[in-house]
């Protein structure tokens, strides 16, 4: 079956190739670490290495970033003979690992499976312990682990009825390679049920609740000075800021018409649109263009001219790393991907911020987090353009009910809080048994 897999692998990577090149062609400065991709490394990095056991963790991308920055803290207390090593797969992640990390952590990208890229990965890091952060599963890189005898954890797992459902078919493969997991952190009860299903060991699944809870609070990292940028473009003190976070392809058209048209009613009202893939920016300033909603970008803040008040409407934030210090700022906040894409983003954010939150009714990836926060009456969900707009309008044109939509999402994050902890206490515990 292996021989299958890599032969399927190798195809598929060939076929899909000229794709993922062009989104990081997209994205910028695409050649930064491609040797690292296929398992090739600096002399600089295996020094430094070499000196002490390594822990990898693994973050695939951006909203993984930040959960393993947590859980990063508060392991490295316990791991100080330790070399802590974090991969990411895409530059965006890169990009924020680098404004995250300290010196002393080492970042990488995580090699592609082929076997030989990951073989040469293995033998140049040569890791103690695997941690991965919600991480995708790959059966080169777990296989690998495996025959080094290096222990594999994971945390903050959540598997969909659909992933379960494909592992499921393929368990014959699956299944051995995850009974050899010695921890794994699971967000939800019905998570472990899956996983347990799925072959992992039930004494090796361990509840832990959703440790983006514990990413979310306020205070952590520093940011850019964005009350400073929002003067800059003309925006005074008693505007009203509707912040849409993480949006994807279909949703900046349909914001742009809503916001157009809730300004006639809240002529204060200033537009923060922050796409999830600041690649896109081209595509979405048409959008605002074509429909006359004057915008600046935000990379050409604080170069270019100050705006008057009133001379700018939106601002198109073409960055990334920035979303939560925009969300701080925002008088009611719309979570993107859950209009017009599938899946959703991160809604803990804003709610920790005690902010009023709408989002879209497409939330497959957050959906057991959508449904503490719908349980509370902590958001508000809309089913398209038209209830988004009246839903925004409601809580513009009414301050205590943003008030008490912010306070009650802000508590359902403070009910949820203690994964990184518990989460701490299972890696430990597998790394360094208890006597006896």
């Amino acid at each position: 079956m292996r021989f299958a897999y890599n032969i399927l692998f190798v195809l598929f990577f060939w076929l899909s190739a000229p794709y993922y090149f062009w989104k990081m062609w997209r994205r910028g400065n695409w050649r930064a670490g491609l040797g690292q991709r296929f398992g090739r490394y600096s002399p600089e990095l295996k020094t430094a290495l070499g000196k002490r056991p390594v822990v990898w963790l693994h973050a695939v991308s951006v909203g993984e970033v930040g959960v393993c920055w947590q859980l990063i803290r508060a392991l490295e207390p316990h791991l100080s003979a330790f070399q802590i090593l974090v991969s990411t797969t895409t530059s965006t992640g890169m990009a924020e690992l680098q404004r995250l990390l300290p010196a002393h952590i080492q970042r990488i990208y995580y090699p592609a499976d082929f076997a030989g890229g990951v073989r040469r990965a293995m033998k140049a890091i040569q890791p103690r312990v695997i941690i991965l952060v919600e991480a995708e599963l790959w059966p080169n890189f777990l296989n690998q682990a495996i025959a080094a005898r290096c222990p594999l954890f994971l945390a903050n797992a959540r598997f969909s009825v659909r992933s379960t459902r494909n592992y499921g078919f393929f368990g014959f493969f699956f299944k051995p390679i995850f009974a050899r997991f010695s921890g794994v952190g699971c967000q939800q009860a019905e998570d472990a049920s899956r996983m347990i299903e799925l072959g992992f060991r039930p004494e090796a699944v361990h509840l832990t609740g959703n440790l983006k809870f514990d990413a979310a609070q306020p205070g952590a990292g520093s940011g850019p000075d964005v009350p400073a940028l929002l003067r800059h473009v003309g925006v005074g003190p008693k505007a009203m800021i509707l912040v849409a976070g993480s949006t994807h392809a279909g949703e900046e058209a349909l914001l742009a018409d809503v916001f157009l048209r809730l300004r006639r009613r809240f002529p204060n009202l200033f537009l923060v649109l922050v796409p999830r893939h600041f690649e896109r920016t081209k595509e979405v300033a048409w959008e605002l263009k074509s429909r006359g909603v004057k915008y600046v970008l935000r990379s050409i803040i604080p170069e270019g001219k100050a705006a008057a008040p009133g001379e700018c409407e939106c601002l198109l934030v073409n960055s990334t790393g920035e979303l939560k210090y925009f969300y701080e700022q925002a008088t009611v906040v719309f979570v993107g991907k859950s209009l017009t894409a599938q899946g959703g983003q991160n809604p803990i954010e804003p709610a920790a911020l005690g902010k009023p939150v709408v989002l879209g009714p497409n939330m497959q990836n957050f959906a057991s987090v959508t449904r503490a926060f719908l349980g509370s009456q902590a958001v508000v969900q809309v089913q398209n353009a038209s209830e988004l707009e009246s839903a925004l309008a409601d809580l513009l044109g009414n301050a205590d009910r943003r008030a008490e939509l912010g306070e009650r999402a802000r508590q359902v994050v403070q009910q949820n809080l203690g994964a990184t902890e518990r989460t701490v206490k299972f890696i430990m515990e597998g790394i360094y048994p208890p006597a006896g």
